[in-house]
């Protein structure tokens, strides 16, 4: 699927910029998509790193899998295939939670961790697992508690109540959740898109090897999809012994450590209050200048100290249970830069072709193309472009709504459709590209439609969520 998309728009954007005389644009727009791909990748190094740190903190201390245990049920209905007990079951479940909470720096590395504990089952290298495409749909329709960019931005522009756009988010990502599942577990039994069985007779992983023949010689086997994995694997393998190894000898949490934990959070509880209530602290000042609306300030709270409670807690917790956090830690950040280097080949290809295409003018063509049957169908024209955008960048989706806030009032029904459309959405293409490149996936079957499935009933929930609730 994403060769035809890829191949789509870089086709379009040259077609377009010929005819309309933009083709200045177009080359800028693939050397910036170029460029930022490479910053992207090189910038995410260091928070995979730490993140990843945390992650194998967590797991260490038994955490993760105590949470894992308590949704077995639900986790065991949506990745049959994922055996109990297997270290993608908590990776997944903490970029989920990750992604609820709007900590979206927190999802992406814990997303990678997650994509590369589900290579170690995979069969066929290079081609998407049933688990790996349900945990991508997962990950772009993904149930929002808490759209903070969205909110904030409303704040920012003077809106009475910003968090009006709380509770329609919750409710149009319940929506875009439920139709991403129903449709990848659809997809998944159709023939175009069901798994070939693995080659009988032949190690998992292995390629033949044709001398002369390119792409068979020994120097592209060592860079393959198949060995790649293989690598992975073996990675993986050894951090599954050494935790169930690690696990034997962890020792249980101390009652007067549970008082510890107590009293960590009890701090936090009080720095909430503090930062949301400043005058039940007894300060004059607030922490959250502008910030005029007691809820807002507590949604702002939750964006501020949920990254610092947690990695604080992650270490605390371990260190409690009688483990070496440093060493842990640093064991587990060895990933970030590996998974950063890896995935700059497929960003560069994604972002060069969306890049391109906005600078042709595509975008705009669209809108203008689509505009006279939505307005028959009562869908608002000016959130056109942003839907268009919303499945490719996330930036440029940011801009769009910026400009529609400012345009039309931060209090008007406008802005709330587009807060909860952007606060529902995923940029699929970014998802689906930076997690398969992490794992040299190139067969996706049937995850993009699903995506996009879901992105749809996002959209739509949102305008009618919006007028339903909000009018």
């Amino acid at each position: 699927m994403l060769n035809y998309v890829w191949l789509a728009l870089i086709i379009l954007a040259v077609l377009l910029g010929g005819f309309t005389g933009r083709v200045k644009p177009v080359i800028d727009g693939a050397v910036d998509g170029a460029q930022s791909a490479v910053t992207l990748a090189i910038g995410l190094i260091g928070i995979m790193a730490l993140w990843l740190g945390l992650m194998r903190l967590a797991e260490q201390a038994r955490l993760v899998q105590a949470l894992a245990r308590r949704l077995r049920p639900l986790l065991r209905w949506l990745f049959p295939d994922v055996p109990e007990g297997h270290p993608a079951m908590g990776s997944m479940i903490m970029n989920i939670a990750a992604n609820m909470l709007g900590l979206t720096n927190a999802a992406t590395p814990l997303g990678l961790r997650a994509m590369r504990d589900l290579e170690l089952l995979n069969p066929l290298p290079g081609t998407a697992t049933n688990a790996m495409c349900t945990f991508l749909a997962i990950n772009t329709s993904s149930v929002q508690l808490i759209p903070m960019t969205a909110v904030a931005i409303l704040a920012a522009n003077g809106a009475n109540n910003p968090a009006a756009i709380i509770g329609t988010a919750l409710l149009a990502t319940l929506c875009s959740t439920a139709a991403g599942i129903l449709a990848v577990k659809s997809l998944e039994k159709l023939r175009v898109f069901r798994l070939s069985a693995a080659p009988v007779g032949k190690p998992t992983g292995a390629r033949d090897t044709v001398p002369g023949v390119p792409g068979f010689n020994d120097l592209e086997n060592s860079a393959s999809p198949a060995m790649e994995s293989a690598g992975a694997r073996k990675t993986g393998d050894r951090r599954a012994e050494d935790q169930a190894k690690d696990a034997v000898g962890v020792e249980p949490l101390p009652i007067w450590g549970w008082v510890v934990l107590a009293l960590f959070v009890a701090c936090f509880g009080w720095f909430f209050v503090a930062m949301s209530w400043p005058e039940i602290a007894g300060r004059s000042v607030s922490l959250q200048p502008g910030a005029e609306n007691a809820l807002v300030r507590a949604v702002n709270t939750v964006a501020l100290l949920a990254i610092p409670f947690l990695v604080a807690f992650f270490p605390l917790y371990a260190a409690l249970r009688r483990i070496a956090v440093y060493e842990e830690f640093v064991e587990g950040a060895k990933e970030g830069f590996h998974v950063g280097v890896r995935i700059i080949p497929f960003l560069v290809a994604m972002l060069v072709a969306i890049g391109m295409f906005r600078g042709a003018g595509g975008v705009d063509l669209l809108t203008q193309a689509l505009r006279p049957a939505l307005d028959r169908v009562g869908f608002p024209s000016e959130l056109l472009p942003m839907a268009l955008m919303r499945p490719l960048s996330g930036s440029a989706t940011l801009a769009i709504f910026s400009d529609l806030v400012k345009t039309h009032g931060a209090d008007s029904l406008l802005a709330r459709m587009g807060g909860t459309l952007f606060g529902s959405t995923e940029t699929t293409f970014y998802v689906i590209v930076i997690y398969f490149g992490a794992v040299a996936i190139k067969r996706t079957r049937h995850a993009v439609p699903a995506g996009l499935i879901a992105d749809a009933v996002g959209i739509l929930a949102s305008v009618l969520i919006c007028r339903w609730v909000l009018a």
